[in-house]
């Protein structure tokens, strides 16, 4: 008989690449989502949105902003894994 590793394998997870990908995360989602606030407002002014308007537009880009962010700790997550298998 022959062994073979089992795909149950024991995966540990691998802290140096979660917290640089979180502390990456923090720092690009505060970017994002500042982008997106203030994108919001300037846009709302250039465009004479009232208030309402203002916050819908804040609240779309701040959805782009989320779909951002996933595509970034995604992408991030290839480079740097979080589990290995032990």
């Amino acid at each position: 008989m022959t062994m073979q590793p089992s795909s149950k394998a024991r995966r540990e997870i691998v802290w140096p690449s979660v917290v640089t990908v979180v502390s990456a995360a923090i720092l690009i989602g505060a970017e994002v989502f500042g982008a997106a606030f203030a994108g919001g407002w300037a846009l709302a002014i250039l465009f004479g949105l009232d208030d309402t308007g203002a916050h819908i537009l804040q609240a779309v880009l701040f959805a782009v902003g989320v779909l951002i962010m996933v595509a970034f700790i995604r992408a991030a997550q290839r480079v740097e894994p979080f589990t290995r298998r032990a």
